[in-house]
């Protein structure tokens, strides 16, 4: 299974999940049609199936083209069934999606908004976070509390150490400002940062990171508790 990134919008990402024996693809929060629908064009792709994470424009904007150009299926959480347009197929916490080739855990992630999923390739070690968890960050809390959002990253921390982390947008500079503000003497994270700007000097992006790596250096996944966390969340929001 082969992961292209596709830039959309100003800084967020949208993901095309493709099969390479059969050319079949997902995509995953589509912002914008234009800009996946050339990809898609150029390399002969069949889209499928189109996956979001949940329901703010920014990740579903292009589902309407691009089902009515490739007549691919609209995936989502079925508590966001009237939120998420064009929605074809409805899905539940713990259940398997599986479809063709594909095959995904969904793992409900409440916080930034109260119908939040993410999708966990678990035969691949992927998982796409949408904008719970960023490199380096999570999400702002919209819909959900505090503690919503400290549990769905629980879920998300206790995934395997080498699942690969896909997220909905290019924050992690930033994002790495806060936590080294807050967490100095983190070797790893003095680390990370020296990659990140390596890959940004190089028009690269700076997904995907690790489950690992976040650990390890992700402020948010660091702290020991709710009240920890929601002082955290509290400061990122005023950074």
């Amino acid at each position: 299974m082969k992961i292209e990134i596709i830039k959309c919008l100003e800084d967020n990402y949208s993901y095309l999940i493709i099969d390479e024996k059969t050319n079949y693809a997902c995509v995953v929060d589509p912002s914008e049609a234009e800009p996946i629908a050339n990809f898609i064009n150029n390399k002969n792709i069949k889209l499928k199936f189109i996956l979001n994470t949940h329901h703010h424009y920014d990740h579903v904007g292009g589902n309407s083209d691009l089902k009515k150009k490739f007549g691919a299926k609209v995936v989502g959480f079925k508590n966001d069934k009237h939120r998420i347009p064009n929605i074809d197929i409805l899905l539940e916490d713990n259940k398997i999606w599986k479809e063709s080739v594909f095959e995904a855990k969904i793992i409900h992630i409440p916080g930034h908004t109260s119908g939040h999923i993410c999708f966990y390739f678990m035969n691949d070690k992927i998982v796409f976070t949408g904008d719970t968890l960023f490199s380096l960050g999570c999400g702002r809390i919209f819909e959900g509390t505090y503690k919503q959002m400290y549990d769905s990253l629980i879920k998300l921390k206790n995934l395997p150490k080498d699942t690969k982390i896909y997220c909905g947008h290019e924050y992690t500079l930033k994002n790495s400002m806060f936590c080294s503000k807050y967490d100095k003497d983190n070797k790893n994270l003095e680390k990370k940062i020296f990659e990140i700007n390596d890959k940004l000097k190089k028009n690269l992006p700076t997904i995907p990171s690790t489950i690992g790596e976040e650990l390890s250096c992700n402020i948010f996944l660091r702290a020991k508790n709710l009240e920890d966390f929601s002082k955290l969340r509290d400061l990122k929001d005023n950074f």
